[in-house]
């Protein structure tokens, strides 16, 4: 795997580290700027909208431009983003400053995931967009954790200026590392939005939004159910994410393998033991070590899909897929909103605290079902009467060149007669 591919890898690990540890860092943030842990909360929601947004936004105004120059241009915006929240003064500063460093999410990982691809043979695209997500499970490994524990001892603001640090390390290796890519031949938002015509393309997008928001239905509410359920010790529970972040690792690596091979079972297959998977850890988070062993499959099989479906959306757009790669990422924080509401609401009716497993499991359910519609309608095989235009129009263009070469044999033959 080439180099280039760590310099994204780098990236994607200080944005998961951002995005990931403002969930352990709310109390300090909280009781640094007067705030309740609730209000705090909405800068988690500040940073989503900014992806949301800045998908779309930033791509289109990409469009056209040179992947590599467009690629240090997000990664710098994002450094800058964190450096603006360590150095708020306040919280609505912050909460402005978290939704700047929000903006370049998606459309980071939309032109890298692109970009990782065309660095590689296309029988290992979806490994080399395993690499660089790879970066942000690693993040819930090794980032979350260490963020966490930095920003309980030294404060929340000493954590944004380390991942200012990793952000700036990024942005260099990609700037030294990644090669000069081809610029796309079209450029413009009208020509990239015609990427959003593909049914298949908004299926899966269906597919991340209703099938990832079981994950994210679990993974919103996973400290109170290990605490209160499971019996762990709130130190421990950092642990215990550490292999969430491990499980995640695993599925993502062991997800582009797979798609390379087979893509659209591989995509259904993970849905489908994620669903299952959900609706055990009900049961087996009763006993700590049986819900440690559920956490890293949970985390596995939901992240096994972020590579499977990246790649199906690159062949499903490929005219312009750079916009519709960025827009996954916003599907996959629409998930991430749509999982915590329809969590709590499970925990707010009274079920407990292990209702959201069972609320993820019934979205990854749907999210099957999606995956296999799509698959269906994929292998479905086009209408007779448009099949056979299209074959003759390929005959005739086939037919060109021996037409070509007819016709020149005959000239040639008329002026030797000519001749004689």
């Amino acid at each position: 795997m080439p180099l280039a591919l760590l310099a994204l890898a780098v990236t994607a690990f200080a944005i998961g580290t951002t995005e990931f540890a403002a969930m352990g860092l709310l109390p300090q943030v909280a009781d640094s700027l007067h705030v309740s842990i609730p209000q705090a909360g909405w800068l988690i929601s500040a940073y989503a909208l900014g992806v949301v947004v800045g998908a779309p936004l930033l791509t289109a105004l990409a469009a056209g431009r040179p992947r590599k120059a467009v690629l240090v241009g997000l990664a710098g915006l994002f450094a800058t983003g964190n450096l603006l929240c360590a150095v708020a003064p306040d919280f609505w500063t912050l909460a402005a400053a978290r939704l700047i460093t929000g903006l370049p999410h998606g459309a980071f990982f939309g032109a890298g995931a692109v970009a990782a691809a065309e660095l590689v043979a296309p029988d290992r695209r979806a490994r080399a967009v395993a690499v660089m997500f790879s970066g942000l499970t690693v993040a819930n490994i090794v980032g979350v954790p260490a963020a966490t524990l930095l920003g309980q001892h030294l404060g929340w603001r000493a954590t944004m200026l380390v991942v200012v640090l990793i952000a700036a390390a990024g942005t260099v290796a990609i700037a030294r590392l990644v090669p000069v890519l081809p610029s796309p031949g079209q450029s413009g938002l009208r020509h990239e939005l015609r990427a959003f015509r593909s049914g298949q393309l908004w299926l899966a997008l269906a597919t991340v939004v209703f099938g990832c928001g079981g994950f994210f239905a679990c993974y919103s509410y996973i400290t109170p159910l290990l605490t209160e359920v499971s019996g762990y010790a709130t130190g421990s529970v950092t642990l215990v994410l550490a292999l969430f972040g491990v499980g995640m690792t695993i599925g993502n690596v062991l997800g582009g393998f797979a798609a390379d091979r087979a893509l659209r079972p591989t995509v259904c297959a993970a849905f489908v033991l994620l669903s299952a998977t959900l609706a055990l850890f009900s049961v087996t988070a009763h006993a700590r070590w049986s819900a440690a062993v559920t956490v890293v499959l949970i985390g596995l099989f939901g992240f096994a899909i972020v590579p499977a479906v990246q790649t199906l959306v690159l062949q499903k757009a490929r005219s312009a897929p750079t916009l519709a790669s960025a827009t996954v990422q916003g599907a996959f924080n629409l998930a991430n909103a749509q999982g915590a509401y329809f969590g709590g609401l499970a925990l707010d009716a009274g079920l407990g605290w292990t209702s959201p497993t069972v609320v993820g499991a019934g979205l990854a359910a749907v999210g099957t079902l999606v995956a296999v519609l799509a698959w269906a309608v994929d292998r479905r095989p086009p209408a007779s009467g448009a099949t056979e235009p299209a074959a003759a129009a390929m005959v005739a263009v086939q037919d060109v060149p021996c037409g070509r070469r007819r016709a020149r044999a005959q000239i040639s033959r008329w002026a030797s007669a000519s001749s004689r």
